[in-house]
C-alpha cells in the first residue's frame, strides 16, 4: 500500500471528524506545546544575525532539526510512525508537552550556542536566556510527576540523537562559489565602497541533508541556454516587468512582489500550519508529525537548491540585462540603466523561495489531504496586512508571478525550483514516517 494512502487511514480520519466539528461549531484555538515551541523557534532563530544562520536557507535548516526532534521525542511516547532517529521507547504516560518543550529547547539552545564565535552574535546571550524563561514557563504548567519526568527524559534523548547525528554537516564550512566573469555567470552587487555584496550563509549548498541522500540528489534541469528563444522569452519578461520603475507591472503585482520577498517560506508556512493546527485541533503528535515533515523536507529543498545555485551559477536579470550585448542573442537587447525592483545577494537558479513554498505547501496538501483550505500568510513588509487563499495552489501560482515582478527570477527558475520542492516531499512520502501497524 502507497504510505501516504497509509498515513491518510491512520491519521486523517481523526482529523476529518474534527474538521466536520469545527464546520458546525466554528474555529475554536487548541494551542499545544508543539506549536508553542515552533512559534519559539521561529522568532528565536530569526532573530540570529545573517550570518549566524538568520538568513532565511539557515533558518530553515535549523528548524528541520528542531522539528525532527520534537516529533522523535513525542513518536517515542506513543509510536504512530516510524521514528526519524530515536529508536528508543519512552512510558506511554510520559508528558508529551514536556517532551516538545525539552526537545526544542535543548536543540534550539545548541543551535545558539555553537555558532562559531568568530562570527559576530551580539544577542547570543538575550536568546538564550530567552529561551530558558520560555522553558522554564513549560515546565511549571507541568505538575510534577514521573509523567513530567519521563517526558523530559524523552525529549532530551531526542535532542541528543539529533545533536549528535548534525556533527560535522558542513554547516559554517567554505563558500562553494568560484568567481566566473564569462557570460551567464553570476556577478555580486556592489557596496558603495566598492566591495561585493555575497551570501551570508553560502554553505547551506552543501549541508548535509536530512532525507534525501545527497545535496544534489534532485539536480534541476538548468538555466536556458543564452541563444535560445525560451532564455528570450525569460528574460524580456522580467526586462519588462521587473524593473523599479516598469510601466507593464501594476500597482497591485507591486504590492504582492513586496509582500512576498517580506513573508521567507520558514515564517509564512509554519505559522500558516500552526494556525491550521489551531483551527482543526490536530492533536499534540500529528502537530509534531506535521512540523516535521514540514520542516524536514523544506530544509533539503533548501540544501539542494543551494547546492543546484552555485552549480550552475547562472547570472541574475539585472547582469543578464547590462550585458544582453554578450550573450549571443539577437532577441535581448541591453538596458545599462536598468534597476530591479528587488535583489537578492547569491546566484540565479534556481529559486529558493519557490523551493521552499513547494515543498511547504506540498506537505500541507498531503497532510490534510486536499488543496481547498482557506488560509492567511502574514508578511513582514506590511504589518497588519494578511493575504488569504482558498487553494494551496494558488499562493504558489501567484508566487511564481511574483518573483519575477520584483525582478528577481527568470520564469524558469522558478517552475524548476517548484519542481524540486516537490520531489523532495515524494522522497519523504516514500522513504520516511510510514504509519506503525
Amino acid at each position: 500500500m502507497n504510505p501516504l494512502t497509509q498515513f491518510k487511514k491512520i491519521s486523517i480520519l481523526p482529523l476529518l471528524i474534527a474538521l466536520a466539528l469545527v464546520a458546525l461549531a466554528g474555529p475554536v484555538a487548541q494551542a499545544n506545546e508543539v506549536t508553542n515551541w515552533n512559534q519559539i523557534a521561529t522568532n528565536t532563530l530569526v532573530a540570529f544575525p545573517g550570518p549566524a544562520g538568520g538568513a532565511p536557507t539557515a533558518l530553515q535548516v535549523n528548524m528541520g532539526m528542531t522539528q525532527g526532534a520534537v516529533y522523535d521525542a513525542i513518536n517515542a511516547i506513543e509510536p504512530r510512525h516510524r521514528p526519524y532517529l530515536l529508536a528508543m521507547r519512552f512510558n506511554l504516560h510520559a508528558s508529551k508537552e514536556a517532551a516538545a518543550a525539552t526537545a526544542a529547547y535543548s536543540v534550539l539552545s545548541n543551535i545558539v550556542s555553537t555558532v562559531p564565535a568568530t562570527i559576530p552574535f551580539p544577542n547570543k546571550t538575550t536568546l538564550l536566556q530567552s529561551l530558558s524563561t520560555a522553558y522554564m514557563a513549560s515546565l511549571a504548567a507541568i505538575p510534577d510527576s514521573p509523567s513530567k519526568t519521563g517526558g523530559i527524559a524523552a525529549g532530551n534523548a531526542a535532542a541528543d540523537a539529533m545533536i549528535a547525528a548534525r556533527q560535522g554537516d558542513g554547516r559554517f564550512g567554505p563558500s562553494p562559489w568560484v568567481p566566473n566573469y564569462a557570460p551567464g555567470h553570476w556577478q555580486p552587487l556592489r557596496n558603495t565602497d566598492g566591495s561585493p555584496i555575497l551570501d551570508p550563509t553560502p554553505w547551506v549548498a552543501n549541508v548535509r541533508p536530512f532525507l534525501i541522500q545527497s545535496s544534489s540528489q534532485f539536480r534541476t534541469d538548468g538555466p536556458n541556454s543564452l541563444t535560445s528563444d525560451a532564455y528570450a522569452e525569460d528574460f524580456n519578461e522580467v526586462k519588462a516587468l521587473g524593473s523599479v520603475n516598469s510601466t507593464v507591472r501594476t500597482p497591485e503585482q507591486t504590492h504582492i512582489a513586496i509582500f512576498w520577498q517580506g513573508a521567507p517560506p520558514p515564517l509564512a508556512w509554519n505559522g500558516v500550519a500552526r494556525n491550521l493546527v489551531d483551527q482543526y485541533a490536530v492533536d499534540i503528535g500529528d502537530s509534531a508529525l506535521l512540523f516535521a515533515m514540514l520542516n524536514l523536507s523544506a530544509a533539503d529543498a533548501a540544501i539542494n537548491c543551494w547546492n543546484d545555485k552555485y552549480y550552475w551559477d547562472f547570472w541574475r536579470p539585472w547582469t543578464a540585462i547590462h550585458r544582453a550585448n554578450e550573450d549571443g542573442n539577437p532577441d535581448t537587447d541591453p538596458d545599462p540603466s536598468w534597476t530591479a525592483l528587488l535583489t537578492a545577494p547569491y546566484p540565479e537558479h534556481p529559486s529558493g523561495h519557490l523551493s521552499g513554498d513547494s515543498a511547504h505547501l506540498e506537505v500541507l496538501h498531503m497532510f490534510f489531504g486536499t488543496d481547498n483550505i482557506r488560509f492567511g500568510v502574514i508578511s513582514s513588509r506590511f504589518p497588519g496586512e494578511t493575504r488569504y487563499f482558498d487553494q494551496f495552489s494558488d499562493a504558489l501560482k501567484e508566487i511564481i508571478d511574483a518573483r519575477i515582478w520584483a525582478g528577481l527570477h527568470f520564469r524558469t527558475a522558478d517552475v524548476q525550483a517548484k519542481i524540486l520542492g516537490r520531489k523532495v516531499v515524494h522522497y519523504m512520502e516514500k522513504h520516511y514516517f510510514q504509519p506503525l501497524q
